[in-house]
């Protein structure tokens, strides 16, 4: 009888805890109600918040930008250093809707290039050791990729956007805020209910941070992954401009092969404390702002085999 009775008591527990969570859960939404019917220029404030956000990110884009040309030294290539490259590199400009960028030459960690808006005008730099490794058609391929984020503005677009979601994010969070009030209310009643409390009531405004931080969490990680996947596309999208242009896909596909292998640590007796990552990981697939390089070789490959067909079938 007493242990039916301590059985009661347990539900009795769990249904009031339900009731409290719900009715803090129901406060919160009267609330935002309330705050939405005084305000009735809730919208504008989110728009201009979000507009500020936006505008604070431009500025860190920009100020970012020039320290990291002043990181690596970068500075504008002399036409009397590499005619030929100059000649490609003007040809592509006149083909291409990228303005009038400067070509930048830097030392960098490993042989890369990149397409940056600079405060001075935006500019492609090219690490100094590609001149020595590429060939006048792999260099022309890897410049025409550059100017291909340049026309579209891929990095400056993907820095607004995320701002702009980090806005939306913290709108969204006290939306989903009762949401997660009711679930933690519901798992903590079940467990009364079940007769299986839990060992330490604990606080229940810490634990409350606690489920709030945690949605905070997901919807930064959601929203840096779909940033993520975004890089990703537009890699192959400047990929596939860049053969468009040029016409030579295989060209840009050695290109990337040559900066694959000269930034590959070679065998020798430090080779055990190089840090190297695999590329065909799920996790690194996934958390990667460029595909694979074999993914985007086999697209090239592929684009070349069809182009020669469809040449073989002309004649």
């Amino acid at each position: 009888m007493r242990r039916l009775g301590l059985r009661v008591l347990m539900v009795a527990v769990g249904i009031a805890l339900l009731a409290v969570y719900a009715s803090a859960a129901y406060l919160g939404y009267r609330l935002l109600a309330f705050v939405w019917l005084a305000r009735g220029d809730l919208l504008a404030v989110a728009a201009w918040t979000t507009a500020l956000a936006v505008s604070l990110g431009y500025l860190s884009y920009r100020f970012g930008t020039a320290r990291l040309l002043a990181r690596l030294d970068a500075t504008e290539l002399p036409r009397w250093r590499a005619p030929g490259a100059y000649d490609r590199f003007e040809r592509l400009r006149a083909k291409m809707d990228a303005g009038e960028p400067r070509l930048l030459v830097a030392r960098m960690a490993v042989p890369n290039a990149m397409a940056l808006d600079a405060p001075g005008g935006s500019a492609v730099v090219m690490d100094r050791s590609l001149f020595d490794i590429l060939t006048g058609a792999e260099f022309e391929a890897l410049v025409a990729h550059e100017l291909a984020h340049l026309e579209t503005r891929d990095a400056l677009v993907q820095t607004l956007a995320y701002s702009a979601g980090q806005s939306v994010v913290w709108v969204v969070v006290p939306l989903v805020l009762p949401f997660v009030v009711v679930g933690s209310g519901v798992g903590r009643a079940l467990n009364w209910i079940r007769g299986r409390p839990p060992a330490r009531a604990g606080d229940p405004v810490a634990r409350l941070r606690f489920q709030v931080g945690r949605v905070v969490m997901v919807a930064f990680t959601a929203l840096t992954l779909v940033v993520l996947a975004h890089s990703r596309r537009r890699e192959f999208a400047a990929d596939d401009r860049a053969a468009a242009v040029t016409g030579r896909p295989l060209a840009l596909a050695r290109a990337l092969r040559k900066i694959e292998r000269a930034s590959t640590p070679r065998w020798g007796p430090l080779s055990a404390l190089t840090v190297r990552g695999e590329d065909n990981a799920p996790m690194t697939r996934l958390l990667s702002t460029h595909p694979t390089m074999d993914d985007r070789v086999a697209r090239l490959l592929e684009r070349a085999d069809r182009e020669s067909e469809r040449s073989a079938a002309s004649r």
